[in-house]
């Protein structure tokens, strides 16, 4: 153990739960199933907030805001929909509290409301009500819009960042004028997804389609993004989806066409939510700390002094300041941690925990020799480097470590990507070496579900690249034209 941190090996679901409360991201709120994002957790999602919302409206969408509260109606509207969420919805009775005179707060049952309210598990419902009305003609579409909100779904067993009652997120619903229109909205947005966990979070995913089973209640089809983590366990990281004219014809949603025939309109809809953070820290992490890839850390550089006297820390000081404003200059973030109340020996550990890319440690000696020491959080190495030109490599060695997690990352999922043949082989890789198993179906609802059912894995995905091989479903050994995803998942 260190820093109060279970070893992964010994159990990985507590380790996770002591990074991230040992780390100081998130803790346990008073209401079972909801949780605090502290500070430095928030911290991450305000980078993932500000990289996807960019890239969002690079790709044409804006952002907007609908109301947090639902009209139980309106989820009665889509059969399928309502179904999916039903059971994890929170629903509001009541408007007013009282006093019942004995000096308990208690529901004014006068106060009930006309027609419950659910809490949003998700927006659809309300949107395309919405849309109904900003909707006439082709000259009004595409409509792009996204929304960045809260959401609320009832769930029993809860964990920090993966799978709480309330949680942050986006989601975007489009409307368009064709289904052509809207598959390539659904696929573009799958791209962006990918693009952003490879390339940002340094995460390697697999692009494929869910099957009818794992489909988005309401949705012809479900584009997502898969990804492995350290216990060889799936996660699903991003889901685009291609909601055909389901909710257009739910709300009577249409346009005049430019053949001035009426028609209903063509939805997608998209999502990625905090549960990334979850990921970010499963995928990469260890049992001395956090490991984050340099462009979503909070703190990219961490500077500690190491000094006997005032007048040292006066010199480090003076030095510092002027490697900030040039590491600032380069959009690197950089704290100086001064702090007189924390020995370096502590704050070396704390910035290790906290999972900071690159440490640089400056002594009296260092200045008088014109070199700082360069830890890097990745590797755990550490090299003396000169003073001069040290923001340049600064910046290089961050660019190095943000490469080097992600092909840690994927050399990771390559060694726990296998292809299996049999059911007895399937069953024993899924308890001897859990990871991705590459295995053949046969296409049915009933196969997939009985598979899930005797060993909890599940269809992650059908990959978007996969080649076609003539094979045997591992189960029914009935005739199969490719291989698709299987995994036990988060």
């Amino acid at each position: 153990m260190s820093k109060g941190v279970i070893s992964k090996d010994e159990d990985y679901s507590q380790w996770f739960n002591d990074l991230v409360i040992k780390s100081d991201m998130a803790e346990y709120s008073p209401v079972r199933g909801c949780m605090i994002i502290k500070p430095y957790g928030y911290s991450i999602w305000e980078k993932i907030q500000a990289v996807l919302d960019e890239m969002f409206k690079d790709t044409g969408h804006s952002n907007a805001y609908f109301p947090l509260l639902i009209p139980k109606s309106f989820f009665s509207k889509e059969a399928s929909h309502v179904d999916g969420f039903a059971k994890e919805c929170a629903v509001v009775t009541h408007y007013r509290l009282k006093n019942d005179g004995e000096g308990n707060i208690i529901v004014d049952e006068e106060a009930k409301l006309e027609e419950e309210l659910i809490i949003r598990p998700t927006s659809e419902t309300i949107i395309w009500n919405t849309y109904k009305g900003w909707i006439q003609s082709y000259r009004d579409l595409p409509i792009l819009v996204n929304q960045w909100a809260n959401v609320m779904r009832w769930e029993m067993r809860t964990r920090l960042f993966l799978r709480t009652s309330e949680f942050l997120w986006q989601e975007g619903h489009t409307a368009h004028a064709t289904a052509d229109e809207a598959i390539a909205e659904t696929e573009q947005m799958l791209n962006v997804y990918a693009d952003f966990a490879e390339n940002w979070m340094a995460l390697p995913v697999v692009k494929g389609r869910k099957t009818a089973n794992e489909r988005f209640a309401g949705a012809l089809d479900t584009y997502c993004i898969e990804a492995l983590m350290q216990d060889g366990k799936a996660l699903q990281a991003g889901t685009s989806h291609f909601l055909g004219q389901n909710f257009a014809k739910a709300f009577d949603v249409k346009f005049t066409n430019k053949e001035n025939k009426i028609e209903h309109v063509w939805a997608t809809s998209w999502g990625v939510s905090t549960r990334l953070i979850g990921a970010l820290i499963m995928a990469h992490s260890d049992d001395a700390g956090l490991v984050l890839p340099p462009k979503l850390a909070p703190i990219q550089v961490v500077v500690v002094p190491i000094y006997k006297h005032q007048e040292e820390l006066d010199n480090i000081s003076a030095y510092v300041d002027s490697l900030k404003k040039e590491l600032k200059a380069k959009g690197i973030s950089v704290k100086f941690d001064n702090r007189d109340t924390h020995r370096p020996g502590a704050k070396f550990a704390e910035y290790e925990l906290k999972g900071v890319p690159l440490r640089v440690a400056i002594g009296s000696r260092d200045m008088q020799n014109g070199t700082v020491e360069l830890a890097r959080r990745d590797t755990k190495t550490k090299e003396t480097t000169t003073q001069e030109g040290l923001a340049g490599k600064i910046e290089s060695l961050l660019e190095e470590i943000q490469n080097n997690i992600y092909k840690k990352a994927f050399d990771f999922r390559a060694e726990n990507t296998t292809e299996v043949d049999t059911w007895d082989e399937f069953k024993r890789l899924l308890d001897e070496q859990p990871g991705f198993l590459s295995a053949h179906w046969d296409g049915t609802s009933e196969t997939e579900q009985k598979i899930k059912e005797e060993t909890k894995a599940t269809i992650r995905c059908i990959p978007l690249n996969n080649k076609q091989e003539e094979g045997k479903c591992i189960l029914t050994g009935n005739p199969s034209t490719q291989r698709v995803l299987f995994a036990r998942a988060y």
